[in-house]
C-alpha cells in the first residue's frame, strides 16, 4: 500500500472512531439517566399515594442533553480547553532565539507535512514534552514547554515538532482532543451523580428501607447503575490510554519520514525520558496528547497486556529502537552512515 493510501486509511480510521466515540459517549450518558429513572420508577412504584413517585424520565433526559452539549463543546473548543489547562502562551511575535527557532521549525515541518503552519503554543513548564491538538490540519495547534526549547538541539527539535505534525496529517488530534473533553466530563458527572447520591441517602432513612424490601429488579438496576457510575471514569480513561499509545510508533514513523532524520527524534526521546520530573502543567486528562507520559509510572516502561492497557506510551526504549532500525536501514539503503543515540 502506497504511503497516500496509509494516510488516507488512517484519516477515514479515526473520522470512523470520532463519530463512535461520540455516539458511544451519548449513548453512555443516555443509560446513566434513564437507567436511573428506570430504578428509580421501580423502587417508589409501591410507595404510598401522597408519597414520591419518579414517573417523568427528567434524569434520562437531562444526562441526554447534556452529553450532546458536552461533545458539541469538546469538538468546538476542546483544543482551546486544552491549551488553557496547561497555561499555555500563544507565540505570536517570537521575541527570544528559542522562540524563533521553534517558528521557524514548525513552518519547515508544515511545508515537509503538505499542512497549513499551526498555531505555536509554549507551555510555562520546566520538564521537556510536546503536545498538539485541534480539530482538524485548518485548527491545529502545537505546543512545546519551555524546558523543551531549552533542552533539545534544533534537529531534535524538529524530530518532536515533525511527531506532532504528523498526529496532526493522520487526525489523531481530532479523535485525542475529543477524549481529553469526554474523560473530563465523565468524571465530572460521576462525582457529581455520587454526590448527589449521598445527598438523598443521607436525607431519606425511611427510603432506604423500603428499598431493602423493594423490588428486585429496581434493586438490579440500580446496582448496575451505581456500578456504571463508578467504573466509568476508570474505563474512559482506560480507553483514553490505549488510543494514545496504538498512535504513537506511528507518528514516530512518520515523523522521521519528514525530517528524513530518525536518530533525530531517536535522541530527542532519550532526553526527555532523561527528565525526571512530572511535566507539572499537563493534566491527567490530556495525558494521551503528549509525546511522552507527562507523569511516567511503573509501566511507563514494560510492556505486555497489562501495560498495553494502562499506559499512555509504549516503552521510549521500543519507540527508540524502531526509529535506529529506521536510521540503519536508510543508512544501508544510501550507504550513509547512521547517527548515534547515546545508551539509555
Amino acid at each position: 500500500m502506497s504511503g497516500d493510501a496509509n494516510l488516507f486509511a488512517q484519516q477515514e480510521a479515526n473520522r470512523r472512531r470520532s463519530s463512535w466515540l461520540v455516539v458511544g459517549f451519548i449513548v453512555f450518558f443516555a443509560w446513566v439517566g434513564f437507567g436511573g429513572d428506570l430504578a428509580f420508577g421501580l423502587l417508589t412504584a409501591d410507595a404510598p399515594p401522597t408519597a414520591y413517585h419518579h414517573v417523568f424520565p427528567l434524569i434520562g433526559i437531562a444526562t441526554t442533553l447534556a452529553a450532546g452539549g458536552i461533545c458539541w463543546h469538546s469538538w468546538r473548543y476542546g483544543a482551546e480547553r486544552v491549551l488553557w489547562s496547561t497555561g499555555a502562551r500563544e507565540i505570536l511575535d517570537p521575541r527570544t532565539q528559542e522562540q524563533r527557532q521553534l517558528v521557524n521549525v514548525v513552518e519547515e515541518m508544515a511545508i515537509a507535512a503538505g499542512l497549513p503552519k499551526p498555531r505555536i503554543w509554549v507551555v510555562p513548564d520546566e520538564d521537556p514534552n510536546a503536545f498538539a491538538t485541534g480539530r482538524d490540519a485548518a485548527t491545529a495547534s502545537i505546543a512545546v514547554t519551555e524546558g523543551l526549547l531549552r533542552t533539545l538541539s534544533r534537529d531534535e527539535l524538529q524530530g518532536v515538532v515533525a511527531h506532532e505534525m504528523a498526529h496532526v496529517r493522520n487526525l489523531d488530534v481530532r479523535l485525542m482532543t475529543l477524549l481529553a473533553g469526554m474523560v473530563g466530563a465523565i468524571a465530572l458527572m460521576s462525582d457529581g451523580m455520587g454526590r448527589m447520591i449521598r445527598g438523598t441517602g443521607n436525607s431519606g432513612g425511611g427510603g432506604r428501607g423500603r428499598a431493602k424490601g423493594g423490588n428486585p429488579l429496581a434493586l438490579v438496576i440500580l446496582g448496575l447503575w451505581l456500578l456504571t457510575l463508578v467504573a466509568a471514569p476508570v474505563i474512559s480513561r482506560v480507553l483514553a490510554l490505549a488510543v494514545s499509545r496504538k498512535r504513537e510508533y506511528l507518528a514516530d514513523a512518520t515523523g522521521a519520514q519528514l525530517t528524513r532524520n530518525p536518530m533525530a527524534l531517536a535522541s530527542a526521546l532519550e532526553k526527555l525520558a532523561a527528565a525526571g520530573s512530572p511535566t507539572r502543567a499537563i493534566t491527567r486528562g490530556a495525558a494521551h496528547l503528549c509525546i511522552i507520559d507527562p507523569a511516567p509510572g511503573v509501566l511507563a516502561s514494560r510492556e505486555g497486556l497489562l501495560a498495553d492497557t494502562l499506559a499512555s506510551h509504549p516503552p521510549i526504549r521500543q519507540r527508540i529502537i524502531r526509529l535506529q532500525a529506521m536510521a540503519y536501514a536508510e543508512a544501508k539503503r544510501t550507504g550513509e552512515p547512521a547517527g548515534q543515540v547515546p545508551p539509555g
